[in-house]
């Protein structure tokens, strides 16, 4: 579950980084689901790999989130000028 929860990890913070839109969200499901198998993970076997997935995957999220309410806020900036 830690290698698991890596990998999630480690595709949510590629998508939160280069993705516009939809992409967004997926990866913050992804990361979502790695916090949890990391979690699950670092309850039977402390640190490693497992503590490594917990971190991406939340760093994962939070920058999938942060970046889909900037866009959402630039959009919305956009439309009130028009």
């Amino acid at each position: 579950m830690g290698v698991a929860s890596l990998v999630l990890g480690i595709i949510a913070i590629v998508l939160g980084i280069f993705s516009v839109g939809t992409l967004g969200w997926a990866g913050a499901i992804m990361g979502i689901i790695g916090i949890i198998l990391g979690a699950l993970a670092r309850k039977n076997n402390p640190g490693g790999i497992a503590t490594a997935g917990l971190a991406c995957s939340i760093i994962g999220t939070i920058l999938c989130l942060l970046f889909y309410i900037a866009c959402v806020a630039c959009v919305g900036g956009l439309a009130s000028m028009a």
